[in-house]
């Protein structure tokens, strides 16, 4: 039998609703909502939908980085529709590499394609951690700013999108309302927890929202180094009429304003606990620069 009839005749096999069920599963990666099933389209038609959805462009992003990453992925490139997410997710995933014991920080609400690229990433030791319970393997309940394990437990903490949210009106993501934020506090946490800290934050304008908070790079970069963290990579990334590219060291924050659907700029750095001989080292090398010395970075 010709093989496009044999696979017509699968097909034909299946009903409606397992086809729906089957082509969101396949595209889309969940389950669909009931309205789905009440739907008279054709299944053509469905499948089209579906890969011209954004929820697909941004699954289609995602896939794309990771399928190219070797190693560290940098100057990624997304669709204006999307938000944030297709350029952190990606920025994030692409650095967890060769790490053996990895805590994920605020991860209740993340993104499922996130999650399910952190589960079968061949993680050997990987934990999830939230103030609000969440179904996920390795969930341990817990707050950022006290977090129940030794210090250096982990090889790798990542915090996506989560510290702006620390010690705010959290209630949205069923957590308590707090106020004047908290972020100092969470990022000496880490500092203490994890040899290297992945870090995604919104970036530009400063603005107060009062369940996140958005500063500009100097600000943010304050915290950092003031928390006891070197900062060994940054890139920011902004959203213009072409999509999301990578802003360079010429960004400027002023009049860049957090949008409708999420942050217009995004800070994705690379944090590791401050040592004494390294800080001594770079003080070193940039002493000799300034002396006209030169000297490789």
């Amino acid at each position: 039998m010709d093989d496009r009839l044999a696979a017509r005749l699968e097909l034909a096999e299946l009903s409606d609703e397992e086809f729906v069920r089957r082509a969101y599963r396949l595209v889309l990666r969940r389950d669909p909502e009931p309205a789905a099933f009440e739907r008279s389209v054709s299944r053509a038609t469905l499948l089209a939908e579906l890969v011209s959805s954004p929820e697909f462009e941004e699954l289609r992003a995602l896939d794309d980085v990771l399928a190219r990453a070797d190693g560290p992925a940098r100057f990624l490139e997304a669709p204006p529709g999307l938000d944030e997410r297709a350029i952190e997710i990606p920025w994030a995933l692409s650095r967890t590499g060769g790490a053996r014991r990895v805590l994920d920080v605020g991860s209740a609400n993340a993104p499922a394609a996130y999650l399910a690229a952190l589960l079968t990433a061949g993680i050997p030791e990987l934990v999830f951690a939230d103030v609000v319970e969440a179904d996920l393997p390795g969930f341990v309940r817990a707050d950022v700013r006290e977090l129940p394990f030794a210090d250096s437990s982990f090889e790798l903490a990542l915090c996506i999108s989560t510290l702006e949210h620390v010690g705010r009106d959290n209630r949205v993501y069923g957590a308590a309302d707090e106020r004047g934020g908290a972020e100092p506090q969470a990022l000496h946490e880490l500092r203490r927890v994890a040899r290297r800290i992945l870090v995604t934050v919104p970036t530009g304008d400063h603005e107060d929202h009062g369940w996140f908070v958005q500063r500009e790079p100097d600000a943010w970069n304050r915290l950092f180094l003031d928390a006891g963290l070197d900062v060994d990579e940054e890139e920011i990334y902004a959203l213009g009429p072409d999509g999301w590219r990578a802003a360079g060291p010429d960004f400027e924050p002023r009049g860049v304003r957090y949008g409708e659907r999420g942050a217009s700029a995004v800070l994705c750095a690379q944090l590791s606990p401050a040592g004494g001989a390294r800080r001594l080292a770079r003080r070193a090398r940039a002493a000799a620069r300034s002396r006209g010395g030169g000297g490789a970075g």
